[in-house]
């Protein structure tokens, strides 16, 4: 650099000094530039990062990938000297190639065991190449990193890192990857950042260690929502160190150094382990990469030990039992749907394309109920203790007694799902899904007379009463939206409102709304694609719960207590036992308390 010299001697930059050392008696240098440093350093320190047993660089190219399909990227792996080609490796992923001189810092804290034996993948964007010397490429950056969703993860789980483990090293190491998330560090910086965060965020299962540097978390391709969706989701296994500057960009996007303060603020209201360094800088990696050894070793700290879950944010621990997750209940089925609850706390569930109806006893046993349920679907208990059920195979409503015998009550249309009134009056929703008719929601009297009482939603799914029964929900899945109808006497339907506004996971077109049920405190649980969504009664998501198999179509609140919550997952059902207990439209309605708004 103009006007400044720099000398470099046993990894010490001695920079203006080197004038006065020329002015010295040659033994005099000596005794400065060796002996003295090596003193300070220790004899059983190296001299320099260079005397720190160093790792190798591997490179490739891939250009293989199906999920993002037509892109060439450049990969590096950094395999440390004490690796042993044997022993699965920690992984250390990072974006945008080699970044924050990770491998000398791996090199020094491997060497201090101060981080485990990691092997690094250091990935570029894909790029896909253009077409002539006239086009341009198309440059995948953006589209990979600032996107939510799992297709990233998905792509170094499925793709990337597979193909790095067929490699080895000069001396015939094999490349031996850990596949526990545990073992998973992630990091990036700006773009690179929020996809190392999105990684983690989707499959915790793989990633649970975090570096973000000046990261991305504004409104490009919707990252701006995570400081919300942390504070509402159940947490996750991940622990993140975060590193930005007052000076970071402010631009048509967002304000970048806002918006690290602001995840910072949620992962801590979350209950998260989050640590933080914050600057002056700008939008550059000076201050990312004067952190990063810090940060390593705080996010490595107490390995092997496992990262833990918090308990939440403080309307999740209103729910939730922090000692009860979720368990098995059963599996096999081809799609698990409709499940009700009688009087006993019995529950009663359908597996729709086998038209069978399977009965959860409070023993825990799962048995036969219906042999044959016509296609059955949606259902519920009325007051008069009858299994009430869509029948779609034969566009009837079919009621069973504890014997499963059935009296049809209706027919002529082919529902959905269903509610049954404390009075016995019937709400069936028509998605109209076979074109013959739009979607519509009909109401059956106790004497069973039948009317349409509402259309005009894109695909009316699950539906269910308020606690008092004044109150009428039904989801459209096919937009972000529950409707609130107010229920009058007659079973018709006024004052219809877009009301519970719904999250909708980001690779999806709508929230996939379907099967409600509300708690004794008012609570509205929608089973969507984002997971368990909990509103209050002022029409607001509270928390979000994912499943085990991230899929949930419907649930009912069983057992003797009513505080278990009985889901329908895909192929499988699964129970969690809950703070708060159901409210049954076959019961006598009663009135919750009033919301907090």
């Amino acid at each position: 650099m103009s006007g400044r010299c720099s000398f470099e001697t046993s990894g010490r930059s001695h920079g203006p000094a080197r004038q006065l050392l020329s002015r010295l008696h040659p033994f005099a240098t000596l005794l400065l530039l060796t002996i003295i440093p090596h003193a300070a350093i220790g004899a059983d320190e190296p001299k320099s990062k260079d005397a720190f047993p160093k790792g190798e660089i591997l490179k490739f190219t891939f250009d293989k990938s199906a999920i993002f399909p037509g892109t060439t990227r450049e990969v590096s792996i950094y395999v440390p000297k004490q690796y042993d080609g044997k022993t699965p490796a920690c992984v250390h992923v990072n974006q945008d190639g080699i970044q924050f001189n990770a491998p000398a810092v791996f090199d020094e804290l491997i060497h201090k065991k101060e981080m485990p034996i990691v092997i690094g993948v250091f990935i570029t964007p894909g790029v896909v190449k253009a077409t002539s010397a006239m086009a341009l490429p198309r440059y995948n950056r953006s589209y990979e990193y600032d996107g939510l969703g799992d297709a990233y993860a998905r792509f170094l789980l499925e793709e990337l890192l597979p193909e790095v483990e067929k490699k080895k090293t000069a001396d015939g190491r094999a490349i031996v990857l850990s596949n526990v998330g545990n073992d998973r560090c992630i990091a990036g910086s700006s773009s690179g950042a929020i996809c190392a965060f999105t990684a983690a965020w989707e499959r915790p299962d793989a990633f649970r260690r975090v570096f973000s540097a000046i990261g991305t978390f504004v409104g490009l391709r919707g990252g701006n929502v995570y400081p919300t969706l942390i504070r509402k989701y159940e947490p996750k296994p991940i622990r993140v160190f975060l590193q930005d500057g007052s000076a970071d960009n402010n631009a048509w996007g967002g304000d970048w150094w806002m918006a690290n303060q602001e995840m910072e603020r949620s992962l801590k209201f979350a209950g998260y382990e989050v640590e933080h360094r914050w600057g002056t800088g700008g939008h550059s990696n000076v201050q990312g990469t004067e952190v990063f050894p810090e940060a390593i070793k705080w996010l490595w700290k107490d390995w092997p030990n496992a990262i833990r879950p918090a308990q939440g944010s403080p309307q999740l621990k209103e729910i939730l039992l922090p000692e009860e997750n979720w368990k098995f209940v059963a599996a096999g089925y081809t799609f698990t749907e409709g499940p009700a609850v009688n009087a006993k706390g019995e529950v009663f569930f359908n597996d729709v394309p086998n038209s069978k109806t399977f009965k959860i006893g409070l023993d825990g046993k799962v048995s036969i109920f219906i042999s044959d349920s016509k296609k059955g679907d949606g259902q519920a208990f009325g007051p008069d203790g009858r299994l009430y059920a869509v029948a779609g195979g034969e566009e009837k409503i079919i009621a069973y007694d504890a014997e499963a015998k059935p009296t049809v009550i209706a027919e002529g249309f082919r529902g959905n799902d269903l509610v049954v009134k404390n009075d016995g009056g019937i709400y069936v929703t028509h998605p109209g899904w076979d074109g013959k008719a739009p979607s519509q929601i009909w109401y059956i009297s106790p004497k069973g007379e039948k009317k349409i009482v509402d259309k005009g939603l894109k695909f009316s799914n699950g539906l269910t009463l308020s606690p008092d029964q004044s109150l009428l929900y039904v989801a459209d899945s096919r937009t972000h939206w529950v409707y609130s109808y107010q229920v009058e006497d007659d079973g018709s339907l006024t004052q219809k409102q877009k009301y519970f506004h719904l999250h909708v996971h980001d690779t999806a077109d709508d929230s996939g709304a379907d099967g409600m049920r509300v708690d004794r405190d008012g609570r509205l649980w929608v089973a969507t694609r984002a997971g368990l969504q909990v509103c209050d009664q002022a029409g607001r998501v509270l928390c979000i719960i994912p499943t085990p198999n991230g899929k949930i179509s419907n649930l009912c609140f069983g057992g003797e207590n009513g505080d278990i919550i009985y889901a329908t997952c895909g192929d499988k059902v699964y129970m969690r036992k809950v703070k708060v207990k159901g409210a049954n439209a076959f019961q006598p309605p009663f009135l919750p308390a009033k919301p907090k708004l």
